[in-house]
């Protein structure tokens, strides 16, 4: 267990980051940028893109799992700058339980550049900090692609490579089932293989992890709303659930809460 004060930072991230994510609405960004590459979920109306420089920081993810073992937080945030044809991309994951130090992040930094009207190609570095296990730190490249399928489907396959030549891939996908102008269900899925083994980072070779889910929000206003969602993951013995309470069972169903906000 940590000591009080740090499981309070610990606790206190998450509130933080929403805070200061909802104090930032204000400065909206242009409804141009909701066409493409807007981040994951956002296709809302197909709009002409827009040539200018332009920031984009979409927070897809701030939720707290309150029946879930540790009681986690997870943040998912992506953001770009940049124009229709290239640009510099951030995305970063964390997740972390609220009642005992164990934790993991992700972030990747990424040029970007437009390969098709609805899809971005992009390579860079994945950075993989977590705590509270015997597990080091990952540096890996980072080479996907990212973009709008028919049916307005989004889909990110991405190819991790580390310094070691250990090859890794991750598919996500979603899409949006819109009910009325605010109320919109998202489902969504993910999908972690390798193809060596690394064991001092908990991979195994093959099928190492899979995730599913829906989220239920009502905006609110277009960068704000609120949801309630469910998932179910599914890790594949031999790998190591990092950033979860260590005995976790290999199938996980969970009820989260949260919001959703970008500008």
């Amino acid at each position: 267990m940590c000591p009080e004060p740090r499981r309070r930072r610990f606790r206190g991230l998450s509130l933080l980051i929403a805070l200061g994510a909802a104090a930032a609405l204000p400065a909206r960004a242009q409804d141009t940028a909701a066409t493409h590459g807007m981040g994951h979920g956002m296709g809302h109306g197909m709009e002409e893109m827009t040539w200018q420089p332009t920031l984009f920081v979409l927070f897809d993810q701030l939720e707290y799992a309150p029946a879930a073992r540790g009681e986690p937080f997870n943040v998912d945030m992506r953001a770009w700058y940049g124009g229709a044809r290239q640009r510099l991309w951030v995305l970063a994951e964390s997740e972390f339980a609220s009642r005992v130090e164990q934790g993991e992040a992700e972030v990747q930094v990424a040029y970007g550049r437009l390969v098709d009207p609805f899809w971005d190609a992009t390579i860079g570095l994945r950075i993989d900090p977590h705590w509270g296990d015997a597990h080091p730190g990952r540096t890996q490249v980072a080479v996907g692609l990212r973009g709008l399928a028919p049916y307005r489907v989004e889909f990110e396959p991405t190819l991790f490579v580390s310094p070691r030549g250990e090859f890794s891939g991750r598919l996500e996908g979603s899409f949006q089932l819109q009910f009325t102008q605010r109320l919109i269900a998202e489902p969504e899925f993910e999908v972690n293989a390798a193809l060596q083994a690394a064991p001092r980072f908990g991979v195994r070779r093959g099928l190492n992890d899979f995730e599913y889910g829906v989220r239920m929000r009502y905006e609110l206003r277009r960068e704000f709303a609120p949801y309630v969602g469910w998932s179910r993951s599914r890790r594949i013995a031999g790998s190591t659930n990092i950033g979860r309470p260590s005995g976790d069972p290999l199938a996980e169903s969970r009820l989260v809460l949260g919001l959703r906000v970008w500008r």
